[in-house]
């Protein structure tokens, strides 16, 4: 996906309507991780430095309807105006007499953070009337926000549709992720290992029919494991697991030829409790027990794998991280996939959600090349190669 971004515009003097992704967790109205205000820092930037009059655009959390004070982006702007060394302007409200008044009043290089989008009902609807007011305030549109790329909303799809001739580009961070994951997907290096865990199947059905064709190797863990286990034959206890996708789960396996490798052994327990008592079983697993990880045999058949590739993209944990007695599967593989990185020159995507905050938790986010923004973003991206937010741009 060749697209123009940042560098390639003059925005002296012009109003610059940025979508960026400030959804950051926030606690009694502080930030307690501002890694997605410093990510969309090297685009801000190089509009500020640029001469661009900046309006940035984004949501936050959940609101249900209307305003909320817990979901307000002031902290944001803050924040922001902390990491630029400069004042950065904050509208009360997204769109409005008062945010019009504000973007006509900024100079050449001020930043003003427009409130909540999702305080306003009509952003995920992509209303065309709420996108207009938006795309008014702008002569140059860009898209930073890689975590909602794949949602048409109207600060994502409306707004650029509407300021057609006028430039519509990416910035750094999507240019970043595009680079990564496009590439991984369309030219590996191989040998190409895809490595997939979640609870469920359902989820990432059309990730695996697309890598089928293009990775080398599948490695499954975590719960949807479990739903393969039952395509086998085997039994699984009180596992997580989809009946309804046993037959797809068999399908995939006689399409596969071999690609997939499932655990060989499995880390169970009667309860998923930071005290549980656990033990490992091969084959199947008893009737009054649950799986929650995979195996000491699997991660040494999995780090084999991913020892040997050179392309990993890595979408989903092992098993149930978040407790200690579960935690070995994913920990082995983050260190697996670092140690490809910084030994075999490997270059290893980490997807987003689940994967990032397991990466992050062990200390390894930066030994690995790359790890996504946008967890749901880019399991979209591996099944569908585009999106069509992004299709339209210049």
């Amino acid at each position: 996906m060749a697209k123009k971004t940042v560098a390639d515009i003059d925005v002296r003097g012009k109003k610059v309507l940025v979508r960026v992704d400030f959804n950051v967790p926030i606690e009694g109205g502080k930030i307690t991780d501002d890694r997605r205000i410093a990510q969309a820092l090297p685009t801000i930037k190089k509009l500020v430095e640029g001469g661009g009059r900046v309006i940035l655009m984004s949501h936050l959390g959940r609101p249900k309807g209307g305003p909320e004070e817990k979901f307000s982006l002031k902290p944001t702007a803050v924040r922001l105006g902390e990491l630029l060394g400069k004042p950065v302007g904050f509208t009360a409200d997204c769109i409005g007499l008062d945010a019009e008044k504000a973007v006509a009043a900024l100079n050449d290089g001020d930043v003003l953070v427009l409130e909540n989008l999702r305080f306003r009902k009509d952003e995920e609807k992509n209303d065309p009337n709420f996108a207009a007011s938006l795309a008014k305030y702008g002569d140059v549109y860009v898209n930073d926000a890689f975590g909602t790329a794949h949602r048409e909303h109207a600060s994502t799809f409306g707004v650029p549709q509407l300021m057609q001739g006028k430039p519509r580009v990416i910035g750094y961070l999507i240019q970043k992720e595009l680079k990564f994951l496009g590439e991984a997907v369309t030219k590996p290096v191989r040998p190409f290992v895809a490595i997939l865990g979640g609870a469920k199947v359902s989820d990432k059905i059309q990730v695996i029919e697309n890598l089928l064709s293009k990775a080398d190797t599948l490695l499954i863990g975590g719960a949807m494991a479990y739903t393969f286990f039952l395509a086998q034959g085997k039994e699984v206890g009180k596992s997580l697991v989809e009946r309804d996708k046993v037959e797809l789960a068999k399908g995939l396996l006689e399409k596969a030829a071999g690609k997939i490798k499932l655990p060989v052994d499995t880390v169970v327990s009667d309860k998923m409790t930071d005290d549980a008592v656990t033990k490992v079983v091969e084959g199947n697993i008893p009737a009054d027990l649950e799986g929650f990880d995979i195996g000491p045999k699997t991660i040494e058949l999995y780090k084999a794998e991913i020892a040997k590739s050179k392309t990993v993209i890595w979408n989903g944990p092992m098993g149930v991280f978040e407790k200690k007695p579960f935690v070995a599967g994913t920990k082995a593989i983050a260190e697996a996939v670092a140690a490809a990185t910084q030994s075999n020159g490997a270059t290893t995507i980490i997807g987003g959600g689940d994967s990032a905050a397991a990466i992050e938790k062990f200390g390894l986010a930066e030994k690995v090349s790359h790890v996504s923004t946008g967890g749901g973003a880019s399991l979209e991206f591996l099944e569908v190669g585009h999106f069509a937010t992004l299709d339209i741009l210049d």
